[in-house]
């Protein structure tokens, strides 16, 4: 079968190939997926980069996240059968033919969900699901500030806060040309991240700042969001997208004096250490498409030869929204 590789740490695409390798055989608590679309994700660059915590060991297969069908089923797993339309997280080797994921990872697809948008759901929508109301406890009303705002995650957050009763939605991009991008995808203010920003966030939100702030880029922008969270507000920092180095984070006496908190989310993490927890974002984000509550358009990418392009898309910025790409059909 045909499975994209990364062959060892590259700025580029010139490590990232096409192989021909063995079908995989389910073990024990796994099953194996005729894959139909996978997600093409900025955690793909950040294992070609080498980052710490991703690609662990060369030659690595990148891709995370699934739709497809069981084509087998191991011992012991159960509620699931060959055959069924699912959509499943992996630990890498997504962009291929056939890929293989744990049953708790694994996760039957509404009739009414196209698979293009279900191979989104496992990383890119749950993520964003959870980020909203378990990492940063969303409530109604409330003003949430994103950063990459033109990408994947942030697209779909911008989509499910007024499906998660309403607030007003400032989103923040590397560059102008994004702007257009991320209002389209719902936003209501979006701006150029800048020396500028705390002005324009507190004039979007009458003085007040921002309740939820959610950042991706590791530590690079938290002096900023520490100054734009209103009081009582939370910052969920949940990537480290410019791969920097990450600052220690603030006194607990500016925190405390500020009403302020910050954490941490990291949906792999949660997959490997709490998988009901994801696969119950997962379920819930599938059964909000079902019901016409989110309205996600992913690009599709036509083969697995055109991934590693988008991939550098990816990596220079100029990615817009969310990409999968189309394995079978």
């Amino acid at each position: 079968m045909r499975a994209l590789m990364m062959t060892g740490p590259s700025q580029g695409v010139d490590r990232t190939v096409i192989h021909e390798i063995e079908v995989p055989e389910p073990g024990p608590g796994q099953v194996t997926v005729d894959v139909a679309y996978a997600g093409i994700n900025f955690v793909d660059v950040m294992a070609r980069r080498g980052d710490t915590g991703y690609g662990s060991a060369w030659p690595y297969a990148p891709g995370v996240e699934v739709s497809g069908t069981v084509r087998e089923v191991g011992p012991g797993v159960t509620g699931l059968t060959v055959g069924q339309r699912v959509a499943a997280f992996t630990a890498g080797g997504g962009l291929a033919e056939v890929t293989r994921a744990r049953a708790e990872h694994t996760v039957p697809v509404p009739d009414r969900v196209p698979s293009t948008v279900a191979a989104a759901a496992p990383l890119m929508l749950t993520t964003a699901l959870l980020l909203l109301c378990d990492a940063a406890r969303f409530r109604p009303g409330e003003t949430v500030l994103v950063h990459s705002a033109s990408g994947g995650v942030g697209s779909a957050v911008a989509q499910l806060v007024p499906t998660l009763g309403g607030g007003l939605r400032i989103g923040t991009v590397g560059r102008p040309g994004k702007v257009a991008s991320a209002l389209k995808s719902g936003y209501d203010v979006a701006v150029t991240r800048g020396e500028d920003l705390d002005e324009a966030v507190r004039a979007a939100t009458g003085g007040a700042g921002a309740d939820i702030v959610l950042d991706p880029l590791g530590t690079a922008m938290l002096e900023t969001d520490l100054t734009v969270t209103a009081p009582g507000g939370r910052i969920v920092l949940f990537g480290n997208a410019g791969g920097g180095k990450q600052v220690p984070l603030p006194p607990a006496g500016r925190l405390i004096g500020g009403n302020l908190a910050i954490s941490g989310f990291s949906i792999s993490s949660l997959w490997a250490t709490a998988p009901h927890r994801a696969s119950a974002g997962l379920r819930r984000v599938l059964d909000l498409i079902a019901e016409g509550r989110l309205d996600i358009t992913p690009t599709e990418v036509g083969s697995l030869t055109d991934v590693p392009a988008v991939h550098q898309l990816l990596a220079e910025g100029r990615g817009d929204g969310k990409y999968v790409a189309r394995l079978q059909g």
